[in-house]
């Protein structure tokens, strides 16, 4: 009798122990489960960012998917809008002028806002960046500088987004962030692979960059030597380090070498009333106030300068002329390093592929040499270019504004002399230029590799999907959480009324 009690007992011990066990694994399972089977859902997010050239702004709007790859986002261009009027630099001046430009603003902002959905106005980020033309005007005028982004941080804070700053970049950001720019459109960064996710490209190689704006113009190349200096900056994108050489050369940009380039042919007159230029077409002429020569900080003025005074300049299409003159304002001597581009400038030898574009791509459309070309055949086709009667060249480039056709022999000059003899290009490394305006339909400049770079530091919103409700959840683990308790307690009493 006693024999089959205690066994009664052992088993009633076994059951219970059993239940303990039982619902310890079902505790454990179901935060397991909530845990490892949640998923994680990002929404998209954007960001605006404002490039305020010295020949106009244009506003573009990004956006990317809040999971980000090595804290890098997948960014895209949504839009690019041309804030129409005045550039800021020449803001200031005149009030009508600034109301047209600030009209232009607010059309390109209001179009962008009704591109980002309302619930995400409160998250999205806008930067605004002011290049070449505000640094001339901020040496020349710091007050009326410090006035205009005053203004514009007023309006833009105003916005219903997360303002940033509107502040002046320095020329090597501008130079890195173009970089950035052309190797992230190439896909030099990442590529997607067989399972649709992002991975480095294997063997991947970057290319450099070269802009050409109206008051600037930077060039940036990655290197595999760790040189250091003033000029190399260390990156991180992707998880993944680089090394890049960038140089900015303000008063060389396009709009801004081009008056060097009338001050030394007028230097070179006795009459202003009929000043020859090499650099114009026959057949054209033009007068030109001395103000729009003179009133900037890359040209100095002539003795007695009146800035109302005509120049009347007469085209002779001499190209040889018109080479030299422009590569007087370039210093090509002075070097105290083993190799300079010019003026002094340390720069190591240009290895690789280069993406040419802003001004230099609209030069070498104008000569119909897009894409990759020889170094003979451009030269070829700026001399037949300069050589052209403007009537003829008028027909010929009718897609091209008088304006801007004017330009052009000089324009094909300059860059044939900055990248020939300035960076260094030869015969053979001029076949990897390639002048190009956009890569996949998307702009190439500055603002996109900003924005690439400013993903790191702006938080992604990500909505944590668990496999059960919060309730359910709560309810399963009070269910076991209390089944656990109770046969421990029940264990606690078998255990007491054993030993007496």
């Amino acid at each position: 009798m006693a024999s089959k009690k205690k066994m009664g007992y052992k088993c009633r011990i076994a059951v219970v122990l059993l239940l303990l066990l039982a619902s310890i694994a079902a505790l454990v399972a179901v935060a397991v489960i909530q845990d490892t089977w949640s998923t994680k859902e990002y929404s998209l997010e954007y960001g605006i960012v404002i490039d305020s050239g010295s020949s106009r702004s244009n506003v573009y709007l990004y956006e990317w998917p809040g999971e980000k790859s090595n804290e890098t986002g997948i960014v895209t261009e949504v839009m690019n809008c041309r804030v129409s009027g005045i550039a800021i630099s020449e803001m200031k001046v005149d009030p009508q002028k600034d109301a047209e430009a600030w009209e232009g603003f607010r059309s390109c902002m209001d179009e962008v806002t009704q591109k980002i959905p309302v619930q995400k106005h409160k998250n999205t980020v806008l930067f605004l960046g002011a290049t070449a033309g505000m640094r001339l005007l901020h040496e020349k005028d710091e007050q009326r500088s410090n006035e205009i982004l005053a203004s514009l941080k007023e309006y833009l804070s105003a916005l219903p987004f997360i303002f940033q700053n509107a502040s002046i970049i320095t020329g090597q950001e501008e130079g890195l962030y173009g970089w950035i720019t052309v190797n992230y459109l190439m896909g030099n960064f990442l590529e997607k692979n067989l399972w649709n996710r992002y991975v480095r490209p294997e063997g991947a190689k970057t290319v450099g960059s070269m802009d050409l704006g109206g008051a600037s113009t930077q060039i940036a190349f990655s290197i595999q030597e760790d040189l250091k200096g003033p000029d190399y900056l260390r990156v991180k994108l992707y998880g993944y380090s680089y090394n890049v050489y960038t140089h900015s050369f303000l008063c060389y940009g396009k709009n801004e070498a081009e008056k060097r380039v009338l001050d030394k042919v007028i230097q070179e007159s006795s009459d202003p009333g009929n000043i020859i230029n090499p650099c114009y077409p026959e057949g054209f002429n033009i007068t030109l106030k001395a103000s729009s020569i003179y009133d900037t900080e890359c040209t100095k003025k002539p003795q007695n300068y009146n800035p109302d005074q005509d120049l009347f300049f007469v085209g002779v299409a001499n190209s040889d002329g018109c080479e030299s003159i422009v590569k007087s304002i370039f210093d090509f001597k002075t070097c105290s390093s083993s190799q300079c581009s010019f003026d002094g400038v340390e720069q190591p030898p240009v290895t690789g592929d280069f993406m040419a574009y802003a001004g230099f791509f609209y030069t070498a459309r104008a000569l119909l040499m897009n894409g990759s070309t020889d170094l003979d055949q451009f030269n070829a086709s700026v001399r037949d270019f300069c050589h052209t009667h403007w009537t003829v060249l008028k027909e010929q480039k009718s897609w091209i504004s008088a304006r801007y056709l004017r330009t052009y022999c000089y324009a094909a000059h300059y860059v044939l002399t900055l990248l020939a003899d300035g960076y260094k290009f030869d015969e053979d490394t001029w076949k990897n230029i390639y002048f190009e305006r956009e890569v996949k339909k998307t702009s190439i400049g500055w603002s996109l590799g900003y924005m690439l770079s400013m993903s790191n530091m702006i938080p992604s919103e990500v909505k944590n999907i668990t496999p059960m409700t919060d309730p359910v959840f709560a309810g399963l683990i009070f269910l076991f959480s209390a089944l656990t308790i109770v046969t421990v307690v029940i264990i606690f009493i078998f255990l007491v009324r054993n030993c007496y």
